[in-house]
């Protein structure tokens, strides 16, 4: 950075400071620029790496804007306009404020807000009321820190024109973020997240935005009440109740909302694991709060050791995710995303869905399993692909069910068209009592699913990288010299998935097909700084007795992309 650029720099550093309403982040910024003034000057054009840690750390701090796109907002606690703090948000709140008034023609727009547990989320939630309701808006809040699913329910029962959900999901304890939907209770996507990006970007002093003190509502208890009551109707009321579970919320807030649904639905409460039952933003016993992650299911297997359940929940923090494992003889077993997906798409099925019916639609991500559209087609059923996220798929006409690979399932789109960790776990509650009464497992059921459609074998692995245009560094390599073949097969197609086509609109990253039928995507992380890559494989089989070796199989071809794959997107 040159001595212009570094006096810039530390310019738009001060104005933040004397503009930044938060007295926390803006003492963290007049310690750095403090230690800016006492350290040693910035490197100029030379080269020479910056000996000033607090002056990289500030340059870090305003490298950027937080990028608000399809997600919203998602980052570090922190000063600046690349980290999640007050000033940031209420920019947020004005850029999504003034859209509702002058694009959406909506002059007294109707906002609901929800907020998790995680570290200045109500905060945020309160400062966002108070930019609603300084711009002539009515704000709804939530009455306390409640799961995401709760709040994309709230919208539609409110007639909200919007919603705001406080949270990170399942990133590190030190993130937050600001997720956006519209009146129908999906996520926003393009246009509108550039649209509301555009006036955000207009907002040049915090200071300039209005906020009441006072004046908007905080909501009681009755929108759960009526979010736990549409959550109850998911499941037919005449199955078996005869199941037993242990649920984790991993330091989130879960655990009263999914005792409550389990138990005004007629089944048991499931055990908590008491340690991550409480809301906690620290995550203290583990490093990362995603039941994707090694050892965050380590205390509820722990549990189940002693107590013998049926399955294990697991819900991510905001609880709209549902991670499931079930006895194994090694103990207990994850069940990916994908197994989850198609358990929940054929108990679905096999429950009914009229084919003349409005919502028939069973939807699935790109970089999902596409056992979902052969089930589908087996019933006779419309099936529908979209880009990742639920954005996209809570938004798919007629959709009778979606899911996602990343533990993500809607199964009540009606009422909530976005991901929904408690529905989906009272869901299959429902189905292991089933299976439970017919003296059958959850693998009994995958193998059927097998049989009649082939294995469909799938995994996945990340590259976290340090520096996010290493991603594209990646996939530019990839796309300037594709494959000609992976995991020993040669490569049937490349596509790019940028070039936006009749079916799915651009977006980063690549999908190939070899010759055998494996696919295998290649994008980036929409939340966090990773590169992701997902491999399918599908091996038929004639009879049952020929599916060990099909799995076999199947294992074998994973294997060999997923070595071939680490080596095509290796950083540097």
């Amino acid at each position: 950075m040159s001595g212009h650029e570094s006096e810039e720099m530390l310019a738009r550093a001060r104005a933040w400071r004397d503009d930044d309403p938060d007295e926390t982040t803006r003492a963290e910024l007049e310690e750095l620029l403090a230690r800016v003034d006492r350290g040693s000057p910035p490197a100029g054009d030379s080269g020479e790496a910056d000996p000033d840690a607090a002056y990289t750390e500030l340059a870090d701090r305003f490298s950027g804007p937080l990028a608000f796109g399809t997600a919203g907002l998602r980052g570090a606690l922190g000063a600046g306009p690349a980290r999640m703090n007050r000033a940031v948000v209420i920019r947020a709140a004005a850029g999504l404020t003034a859209y509702l008034q002058q694009e959406r023609r909506t002059a007294a727009p109707r906002v609901v807000i929800g907020f998790d547990a995680r570290t200045n989320s109500e905060t945020f939630a309160a400062d966002t009321a108070a930019v609603v309701t300084g711009a002539g808006g009515t704000a709804m809040l939530l009455p306390r820190p409640l799961p995401t699913p709760v709040l994309a329910f709230a919208i539609g029962h409110l007639g909200a024109d919007a919603g705001v959900m406080v949270t990170a999901s399942h990133n590190p304890a030190n993130d937050n973020g600001y997720k956006v939907y519209l009146g129908d209770g999906s996520q926003i996507v393009p246009p509108a997240d550039e649209r509301i990006a555009a006036h955000l970007e207009r907002v040049e002093r915090v200071r300039d935005v209005p906020r009441s003190d006072e004046g908007w509502t905080r909501l009681g208890e009755e929108v759960l009440e009526a979010y736990l009551d549409s959550v109850v109707a998911v499941v037919d009321p005449h199955t078996s109740r005869e199941i037993s579970l242990v649920h984790t919320a991993l330091h989130g807030v879960g655990a009263e909302v999914i005792r409550s649904a389990f138990e005004r639905a007629g089944f048991a409460a499931p055990v908590p694991v008491e340690e991550q039952q409480e809301p906690d933003p620290a995550f203290s016993t583990v490093t990362f709060p995603n039941p994707e992650e090694a050892g965050a299911m380590d205390a509820a297997f722990r549990l189940a050791g002693t107590t013998h359940p049926d399955a294990v929940i697991a819900n991510d923090p905001d609880a709209d995710r549902c991670a499931v494992a079930v006895p194994h003889a090694q103990g207990w077993r994850m069940l990916r995303g994908d197994e989850v997906g198609a358990l929940l798409g054929q108990h679905l099925i096999q429950r009914g869905i009229d084919p003349e019916g409005e919502r028939t639609v069973l939807a699935r991500s790109i970089v999902s399993s596409r056992l979902l559209g052969a089930m589908a087609n087996r019933a006779g059923l419309p099936a529908m692909e979209t880009l990742t996220g639920f954005k996209w798929i809570g938004r798919v006409p007629g959709l009778a069910f979606g899911y996602e690979e990343a533990l993500g399932y809607c199964v009540d789109p009606a009422r909530v068209p976005d991901k929904d960790g408690v529905s989906a776990a009272l869901l299959m509650a429902e189905l292991l009592a089933g299976l439970r009464a017919e003296s059958r497992t959850v693998d009994d059921l995958l193998d059927e699913l097998a049989c009649a459609h082939g294995v469909h074998a799938t995994d996945a692995f990340s590259v976290r990288v340090s520096d996010v245009s290493q991603i594209a560094a990646i996939l530019q390599r990839l796309i300037d010299a594709p494959p000609e073949r992976i995991g020993g097969v040669p490569v049937r197609s490349v596509e790019d998935l940028q070039d936006p086509d009749d079916d799915l609109p651009g977006t980063p990253g690549l999908r190939f097909y070899l010759q055998d039928d494996t696919r295998v995507i290649v994008r980036p992380s929409g939340t966090e700084p990773k590169l992701k890559v997902y491999v399918e494989a599908i091996v038929g089989l004639s009879s049952p007795d020929e599916l060990p070796d099909a799995r076999a199989q199947a294992r074998r071809r994973l294997d060999a992309v997923v070595d071939t794959m680490h080596e095509l997107t290796s950083v540097g």
